[in-house]
């Protein structure tokens, strides 16, 4: 591993999680410009801006009102309420494919973590939005959080699944266990999105080497490309973005059998490019006023997100 690795990496996921940096930064008005980078922008018009130029250039999306690890029910439920709002709001795009629109949704903002009765709060909130979801002809994937949440938020996916078929989720290849649970949700028929993994994790669930985890991917990708689901192929990696092609072309994939995944701001040019070449290409928005802790991910994934943060930040 490299110095980012060993070094830049493990303290900037710290930062995640500080409460003194998250103060800090939200008061520094040279943050916003930044920010803006990978961040929609706070409101409803805004992501609502960013949805139609990203369709309008013919790209699928995914939203994520941002925001976790909530211990109050009443931000849980204003969370529901951005999301109902959201939701309610997408005519407004005009007509679009089928599948284009969707929404992500973070357990922990939706009261996982409550101390009396969070994994049935979470559920029963998650129904309300994905039931406002198939009013509008949009879908919903079930993002992934730290591993301590796995196996809640799998069960809570695996029950609304009964309801909801078209609910997908996230697994990330650097968790050990990762194998075993696309092994179990591709033959299930589900929609995952796989992706390297965005949490400081310990040794003992996770691969701590960048090599380690990139093997991982390709295994996981092979059983979801080679199973009875819809892979959503979540990397900006030029190595898995040919893999993916690569092996939807040995398990006889049609180009609307599955999808490349990339976040809002990073590798614009190269999301366009899978587009235009016939592939499909969802862009993973997210907005907000919680910015802080997606942010900081964002900047552990890749060293040229830090060398871009310095940059702006020098400009």
């Amino acid at each position: 591993m490299g110095a980012f690795d060993t070094l830049l990496r493990p303290g900037i996921l710290a930062a995640a999680r500080s409460d003194r940096m998250k103060q800090m930064s939200q008061r520094w008005a040279a943050t916003e410009r930044v920010v803006r980078r990978f961040v929609a922008g706070e409101t409803l018009d805004d992501v609502l801006a960013a949805m139609r130029r990203e369709l309008d250039d013919g790209l699928s999306v995914t939203v994520d009102h941002l925001g976790e690890d909530t211990t109050d029910e009443a931000r849980a439920e204003a969370a529901v309420a951005a999301y109902v709002t959201l939701l309610e709001a997408m005519p407004t795009l005009g007509d679009r494919p089928p599948g284009s629109l969707e929404v992500s949704l973070k357990l922990t903002a939706l009261g996982l973590r409550l101390p009396e009765h969070g994994s049935k709060i979470a559920e029963e909130n998650a129904r309300t939005i994905t039931a406002a979801a198939r009013r509008v002809g949009a879908l919903v994937t079930v993002d992934a959080e730290d591993h301590t949440t796995v196996d809640e938020r799998l069960a809570i996916v695996r029950s609304l699944r009964r309801d909801f078929p078209d609910v997908g989720t996230v697994l990330q290849a650097y968790l050990r266990r990762t194998e075993d649970d696309c092994a179990e949700f591709a033959a299930s028929g589900a929609r995952i999105r796989l992706c390297k993994g965005a949490y400081a994790e310990p040794p003992s669930v996770a691969y701590p080497d960048r090599r380690l985890v990139d093997e991982s991917y390709l295994r996981c990708l092979r059983i979801l490309m080679k199973g009875d689901g819809y892979p959503m192929v979540a990397s900006h990696d030029p190595t898995m973005i040919e893999a993916a092609s690569v092996l939807a072309d040995e398990f006889d994939r049609a180009p609307d059998g599955w999808e490349h995944q990339m976040l809002y701001g990073i590798r614009t040019d190269e999301q366009r490019r899978l587009a235009r070449s016939g592939a499909r290409v969802r862009v993973y928005i997210p907005y907000g006023t919680e910015w802080y802790g997606y942010f900081v991910r964002r900047l552990a994934e890749r060293p040229a997100n830090v060398g871009f943060f310095l940059r702006a930040l020098a400009g």
